[in-house]
């Protein structure tokens, strides 16, 4: 038997056994939380540049502003 568990929203909705004196299930051995994503305005990250080189993994993305102000990220 294969047990998958899913979380969502840092709680943990697997199923469990239910309780032998209630048979309800019981709570949750474990809660998984995620930490809220960085986050950058595109001044810093450009640098008061129109681009910017980011390294990721041995890779070099370019970061370009455009004319009309949006962003392009291209590897």
């Amino acid at each position: 038997m294969r047990l998958i568990r899913i979380y969502y929203a840092g709680m943990d909705t697997s199923s469990h056994c239910p309780d032998a004196a209630t048979g309800q299930p019981q709570a949750p051995r474990h809660v998984e939380t995620n930490p809220p994503p960085a986050r950058w305005t595109s001044e810093i990250l450009l640098g008061g540049a129109r681009e910017a080189q980011i390294d990721h993994q041995g890779c070099t993305y370019r970061l370009r502003l455009t004319q009309l102000g949006k962003l392009i990220l291209t590897k």
